[in-house]
């Protein structure tokens, strides 16, 4: 069992920033592919940003490339996702979500693939 803790969300003003943190127990993150997803308010889970087991992937969903960056530290078992100049369309749930994986280098941007689920941290950027 993997447990992922997230933290580091809050209310900031458009154009502000936040780095949320996914701190992983239980098992090392060493074997598992990372992802980001988040919910807004009425809305389903989408996918945000995706890292794989070694790091040196990345994929991220239309709305946030360019903005966000997803990175991990495999020795502190983190990730996180640095959310600089937020617009009040990224008000929402966001979610680490784990995927075990022998691949080092693929990446999954799939609610499906995700094994693991954090509690989720709110971020609410208002106008």
């Amino acid at each position: 069992q993997v447990q992922l803790v997230e933290s580091g969300g809050g209310l900031v003003q458009a154009g502000g920033s936040l780095r949320l943190s996914c701190k992983a127990s239980g098992r090392t993150l060493n074997n598992y592919a990372m992802g980001w997803f988040r919910q807004a308010p009425g809305k389903g889970r989408e996918f945000v940003a995706a890292i794989s087991r070694s790091g040196d992937s990345t994929f991220y969903a239309d709305s946030v490339k360019g903005r966000f960056t997803i990175s991990r530290d495999n020795i502190e078992d983190t990730v996180y996702l640095q959310m600089p100049n937020l617009k009040p369309e990224d008000t929402a749930i966001y979610y680490c979500a784990a995927a075990q994986t022998y691949y080092n280098g693929r990446i999954y941007p799939k609610l499906n693939d995700y094994d693991y689920w954090g509690q989720g941290t709110q971020v609410t950027v208002s106008s």
